[in-house]
């Protein structure tokens, strides 16, 4: 008698992904919203990003919870309002998380803010950019 049940062949392929360009590796810069409100980027006197156009950000963000957070347990965000639909618009998590960005391809200054209502000291809880050719 022969078996009609069915069987499942599974193949298994090793999948490559593609190294990046030569200038693609991107820039690590590391970041902390702090308790207080405020943003750090390290190596920098004043919370500042300096990149060139189009470069890819990774950017590693320790994130530490204020006296509020938003419902969804955001403590805290990176936003470029004009750049939002460009993935500038980050919601931080309590902890370390890395995250990757481009930056603007056009050269100048941008404002990065926290949108999550964190507490005292948020509105004027930002960042600037600084995209030089």
């Amino acid at each position: 008698m022969k078996s009609s049940t069915p069987f499942l062949l599974l193949l298994l392929v090793p999948v490559r992904t593609a190294a990046p360009a030569a200038g693609e590796e991107g820039q690590m810069v590391e970041i902390t919203a702090a308790s207080d409100n405020t943003f750090h980027v390290a190596h920098e006197k004043s919370p500042l990003i300096r990149t060139r156009p189009g470069e890819l950000l990774r950017l590693r963000v320790t994130s530490q919870r204020g006296t509020e957070a938003a419902r969804d347990g955001a403590v805290h965000s990176l936003v470029i309002r004009s750049l939002r639909l460009e993935g500038w618009d980050i919601r931080l998590y309590e902890g370390t998380h890395v995250y990757e960005v481009k930056a603007p391809a056009t050269p100048g200054e941008y404002l990065v803010e926290c949108t999550v209502k964190c507490g005292r000291g948020h509105d004027d809880m930002r960042l600037k950019m600084l995209v030089e050719k």
